[in-house]
């Protein structure tokens, strides 16, 4: 994977970010995607890409992992625009709400062992 451009400034952000995470994004991450769980594939939380900072990114398999809360609902184009810049670099975008990973884990966990077969096909 060739180098993805991101704004310095958001390195601070991001750590913020990692140490205080979303009910969500720390079950996705405990459960799921931490220390290489999800079938050996090494996963980063809250990576710096371009302007924006994802929630969850593996270099491997060029996935983005989002995960949208409330608000998501009241910017869609927000998340339209960021969506297309992220596959502009040649990335597969993901996006689970929050209310799905905390109240059926087990369903997102096989929705993305699936869209891992897709990526892997």
């Amino acid at each position: 994977m060739g180098y993805l451009p991101y704004e310095k400034r958001l390195t601070t952000f991001a750590r913020a970010n990692r140490k205080a995470p979303t009910p969500a994004e720390n079950l996705l991450w405990q459960k799921v995607l931490r220390s290489r769980q999800f079938h050996g594939h090494k996963f980063h939380r809250q990576k710096p890409i371009g302007p924006y900072v994802v929630d969850f990114y593996c270099a491997e398999l060029k996935l983005v992992i989002e995960v949208d809360g409330d608000s998501h609902a009241e910017q869609p184009e927000y998340d339209v625009q960021r969506t297309a810049l992220l596959e502009s670099h040649g990335l597969h975008v993901l996006r689970y709400a929050n209310r799905d990973i905390l109240n059926n884990l087990p369903g997102v966990y096989e929705h993305l062992q699936t869209q891992l077969e897709t990526l892997n096909a």
